[in-house]
């Protein structure tokens, strides 16, 4: 009787091994599926516009760019050369309805341009504009298909006379609202800190902005020694919101453009973030 108890016990626990060890076997074959969906909205300016809004917010200024632009400036057309880092020509993605936004701004950040330049030849983008003698910071903002890009200040001197950036010391503003071309925009942010998501608000005054390039508007800010380069887009398609970060405290000029009908208007703004 006892022996075939002690059988009985021997088998049960073999059985439950045998179990135990099958079902290990199992789960390394097929693993439990994690709950955690990335989800998708179809709503146009969800999450495809904050993927942009990240994109600008993410070239920090310790990102390895593997395309270098060069630029330069000869009888009122900008050429810009680009090469990556194998000395090839980089393929290049549209952004915004573009390949390539190119910011140009004098070095007193008083003049403001937002072209883009059109391909001429093999990595050759041209594009024509007017700029007086003057020192400049010039943004190449483009995406390279698979290489690492930080989009930085590039400076440009046209003519003789050189702007001594030293010299330029910005105030921030005390009314933040502008009037351009008969359309007023008012921005409504309260406060900027330093290391803290900011909204970026704006007030276009019962008027709504035509899509452009894309978005509802677009913001580029710069620091006031022209070296910090921050793009931004709204954080939904039907709201004039922007969100950024900054981490320096200091004097930045924001220029915020709007649509409306054929004309688009580049708002100047001047902001101390502490």
């Amino acid at each position: 009787m006892k022996k075939g108890m002690m059988i009985w016990t021997i088998s049960a626990l073999v059985y439950l091994g045998l179990v135990i060890a099958g079902y290990s076997v199992y789960a390394s074959i097929n693993p439990k599926t994690e709950k955690h969906i990335t989800h998708t909205t179809t709503e146009q300016g969800g999450e495809n516009m904050n993927q942009q809004h990240i994109h600008h917010q993410d070239q920090a200024a310790d990102t390895v760019s593997e395309v270098t632009p060069k630029v330069s400036y000869d009888n009122g057309e900008l050429t810009i050369e680009l090469k990556d880092k194998n000395n090839q020509v980089p393929e290049l993605e549209v952004s915004h309805e573009k390949y390539m936004h190119l910011i140009v701004v004098s070095s007193d950040l008083e003049e403001y341009h937002h072209v883009h330049p059109e391909q001429k030849g093999e990595g050759i983008y041209k594009q024509k504009i007017n700029l007086a003698n003057n020192s400049y910071k010039v943004i190449v903002d483009i995406t390279p298909k698979g290489l690492q890009y930080s989009a930085k200040p590039i400076e440009l001197h046209v003519g003789e006379s050189h702007y001594d950036q030293h010299d330029n010391h910005l105030v921030a503003d005390k009314n933040f609202t502008k009037t351009i071309n008969g359309q007023t925009v008012e921005l409504t942010t309260q406060s900027f800190e330093v290391n803290k998501e900011i909204t970026l608000n704006f007030d276009v005054k019962d008027a709504k902005p035509d899509p452009y390039l894309g978005a509802l508007g677009h913001v580029v800010v710069l620091d006031e020694d022209g070296e910090k380069y921050i793009h931004v887009h709204p954080v939904a398609d039907d709201k004039t919101v922007f969100e950024t970060r900054f981490d320096k405290p200091g004097i930045y000029k924001l220029w915020a453009e709007f649509k409306f009908g054929n004309q688009v208007n580049a708002y100047p703004f001047i902001i101390e973030v502490k």
